[in-house]
């Protein structure tokens, strides 16, 4: 079986780890806002990444890749550091939408908003443009996303505490994590990379948790959520990603993340038993269809490129 996995083509892998990583992080918005119904935001995020630590230890041990560490460059030290900063911010952001939020469905359909903001920064920091279907797939996602958020006078105050704004704010941080981390993963191992951001994660909990003096007495059932999902988020999804990145493009991965709605929706119906709206559905569809044919654009637009440089 392993020998067979060896033999599978870049792409087929990269594609395979992108959609483990699609349905594990889908799995992380079910049980996180099964947990998050039960603790405060700060107890979550001490638990949840204090057991995605001790994985990601487990792991680092067991393959030696710990011994990568003590050897790496300045360099890559310093892009470790900005990178645990842009992780901690859109981990943070995104499971305050989720707490907020009636249906962490929906949340993960905003989220299809990320390629949106990866496009507008290539077009503002590395003087890309963008095409007739890449305008036509921000225009679709951008539709979507207001069917699911619109509410008639809805206040800013209102579109925050109802974690639409936040999960915004998380797609901008993202779209700069994954734009940097691609940018770097030949020098910093997918595992590295994942630890890294665990790291960040769970000392601003434990800061928090400090400060706040909150106690670490919480509900069994929540103490599992948080085990299933720090076993499916912080440690199979953030491991799976970054090594999908070694082996497709940032826009192929956005394509197969985009339909973690769905899942997210399914998973919510049978665990928590939290169905969207019609609207809001159509509109998660929307996005999906919107990332899809941005991304595309995007593939054509560098293929045609790359043809008239040969």
């Amino acid at each position: 079986m392993i020998k067979y996995l060896t033999n599978l083509s870049p792409n087929v892998k990269g594609i395979g780890l992108a959609f483990l990583a699609t349905i594990g992080m889908a799995n992380v918005y079910v049980f996180s806002k099964a947990a998050l119904l039960e603790v405060n935001f700060f107890q979550f995020q001490f638990f949840w990444f204090a057991f995605a630590l001790l994985w990601n230890g487990i792991y680092l041990w067991s393959t030696g890749l710990v011994r990568m560490i003590p050897r790496l460059e300045k360099r890559s030290l310093i892009n470790l550091v900005i990178l645990g900063f842009l992780e901690l911010s859109a981990a943070t952001t995104m499971f305050l939408a989720i707490q907020l939020a009636e249906n962490p469905a929906i949340v993960s359909f905003l989220s299809n908003a990320t390629p949106i903001f990866v496009t507008l920064f290539g077009i503002r920091f590395l003087g890309e443009r963008f095409n007739t279907i890449e305008a036509i797939g921000i225009l679709l996602t951008i539709g979507g996303v207001v069917m699911i958020t619109y509410t008639r006078n809805m206040t800013l105050e209102q579109f925050f505490s109802e974690g639409s704004g936040w999960i915004l704010v998380s797609s901008m941080f993202l779209s700069i994590s994954t734009v940097f981390a691609k940018k770097n993963i030949k020098k910093l191992h997918p595992s590295i990379l994942t630890i890294n951001r665990v790291v960040y994660l769970f000392m601003f909990g434990l800061i928090a948790v400090l400060i706040r003096q909150d106690t670490l007495a919480v509900p069994a059932s929540a103490i599992f959520n948080m085990i299933a999902g720090s076993i499916l988020g912080p440690f199979l999804t953030g491991l799976s990603m970054y090594s999908a990145l070694k082996f497709i493009e940032a826009s192929r991965t956005m394509i197969i993340q985009s339909t973690r709605g769905l899942f997210v929706m399914i998973g919510s119906m049978i665990y928590l038993a939290i169905l969207p709206t019609p609207w809001q559905l159509i509109g998660g569809i929307i996005t999906i269809l919107g990332v899809v044919i941005l991304v595309l654009g995007k593939m054509k637009f560098k293929s045609k490129k790359g043809a008239g440089s040969v």
